[in-house]
């Protein structure tokens, strides 16, 4: 075989490819074997029909079409393999020559993965919440834990932002009742947006009795009008954030106790949330620097990959997309435009670490493959030499070799960005837990579907 590429416009190549008429004969052999295993004719039991009745009865061209179709894909994955470009799509081939003797030559147009810059990812800076709570954050836990504890009382003034208002909701569309958006006696937070935009503005001064109107764009399911009435106002009256409260509400015997066991369990949950936040904020200041749009064809496979695992999660939960649509009071295509936002930041971090193994020429060595070849055999319950077996039986080790970089650039781009606070101050790393969640691939990490469809491997002996 012998394969020529040539650059076209954008991240396409186009592969040429010739393949001598001595190995298009193995070929010829193999598909007539596999014909004769498929073939059914009148008085030969199945796969029994000797080679020379089925070349007879198929004829010269329709045997030369199936070696095509064999031929053909063979030879371009063997070409691709050859060049090491990162096909991402492709065209169908095109056969230039050998339709119907001799060697074959064609021609097929690929979709590279492109490579992107990333100027600038040496001096990245990540804010991150300081591992210490102000005393405004335990404040504002402390006023959580008296609301738990709060009177309510009714009051004859007009609702104020915190007051609990009792409330009859009807909503309808073209005259009609809108399924889901009617309620009665319906207990609502003013300023707590839980209903639909513009109803906390219109309750303020509203008192028992009065009912308004308005109409609603954002209504769950598409716009209708909504006529509400008040029956109740009460307010809540919060208890003093005493030594008494304290008692009362935890197992300490004063506020200052209370206060300092906050302070103490806020900072525990920062410091074991930092290494995600980390993680996920160093990503978005990366995908920041990439400029240049993601192939349309890499954001589509990823947006249906996401749409997969959704739904595979809600059938999980024993739920369907049409109900988890009802639930966020989202249409279908609201979903598919956040999808799709997702998966470009996806895909746009993919190529930007991907840039990153080149740049810091990062590389795993063969005992890491090793290593991780072996945690892949744990989840997956099978031997680490049957895992290796299907990997590279199906190609898929230049794959895992690429994952692992993807995962170490992330380690490295988390080690080497800037942290700083809230206010700009830099942190101190050792104030913070940041471990590694030991994930191959920081974004589409191997699973099973991918890698150990293993039933037809011969694997070696562990």
């Amino acid at each position: 075989m012998r394969t020529a590429t040539e650059p076209l416009e954008g991240n396409q190549v186009k592969l040429t490819v010739e393949v001598d008429e001595d190995e298009i004969r193995t070929v010829q052999d193999e598909t007539l074997r596999r014909l004769t295993r498929e073939a059914r004719l009148p008085g030969f039991r199945p796969g029994k029909v000797p080679r020379r009745v089925l070349e007879a009865r198929l004829g010269p061209k329709l045997i030369r079409e199936e070696v095509l179709r064999d031929v053909v894909p063979r030879y371009l994955a063997d070409a691709v393999e050859e060049t090491e470009l990162d096909v991402i799509a492709a065209q169908d081939p095109d056969v230039t020559s050998g339709q119907e003797e001799g060697p074959i030559a064609f021609d097929a147009v690929v979709e590279v993965r492109p490579r992107v810059t990333i100027f600038g990812y040496e001096g990245l800076v990540v804010t991150l919440p300081a591992p210490e709570p102000s005393e405004e954050e335990i404040d504002a836990q402390v006023k959580r834990m008296r609301e738990q504890f709060a009177e309510l009382n009714d009051v004859e003034r007009g609702a104020l932002e915190g007051d609990l208002v009792t409330l009859d909701v009807h909503g309808s569309r073209d005259g009609e009742a809108a399924e889901g958006l009617t309620a009665d006696d319906l207990v609502y937070e003013v300023g707590t947006g839980g209903i639909v935009e513009g109803v906390d503005a219109l309750l303020i001064d509203k008192g028992a009795g009065d009912t308004f109107e308005l109409d609603a764009e954002d209504a769950p399911g598409g716009p209708a009008h909504l006529e509400i009435t008040v029956k109740q106002v009460r307010e809540k009256l919060l208890p003093e954030a005493n030594d008494e409260f304290a008692s009362d509400a935890s197992e300490f015997d004063t506020i200052v106790e209370l206060r300092d066991d906050l302070k103490k369990r806020m900072s525990e949950v920062r410091r074991l949330q930092a290494s995600s936040v980390l993680r996920e904020r160093a990503i978005e200041a990366l995908i920041e620097l990439v400029e240049d749009d993601p192939p349309e064809v890499l954001v589509r496979n990823e947006t249906e990959q996401l749409i997969n695992d959704l739904v595979h999660r809600l059938t999980h939960q024993q739920a369907t997309l049409e109900q988890y649509l009802g639930a966020t009071g989202q249409s279908p295509d609201e979903l598919l435009a956040e999808v799709e936002t997702q998966a470009i930041a996806q895909v746009k971090a993919d190529l930007a670490l991907r840039a990153l193994v080149e740049a810091e020429k990062i590389d795993v060595d063969e005992s890491e493959i090793d290593d991780e070849i072996v945690k892949l055999a744990e989840r997956e319950k099978q031997t680490p030499a049957r895992i290796r077996a299907v990997l590279e039986q199906d190609g898929r080790m230049s794959g895992l070799r690429s994952q692992m970089r993807t995962a170490k650039a992330l380690t490295w781009l988390v080690e080497h960005v800037d942290i700083v606070d809230d206010g700009g101050n830099p942190m101190d790393r050792a104030a913070l837990r940041l471990d590694g969640d030991g994930t191959t691939d920081p974004l589409t990490p191997l699973s099973s579907k991918d890698t150990v469809q293993a039933d037809d491997a011969e694997p070696e002996e562990a």
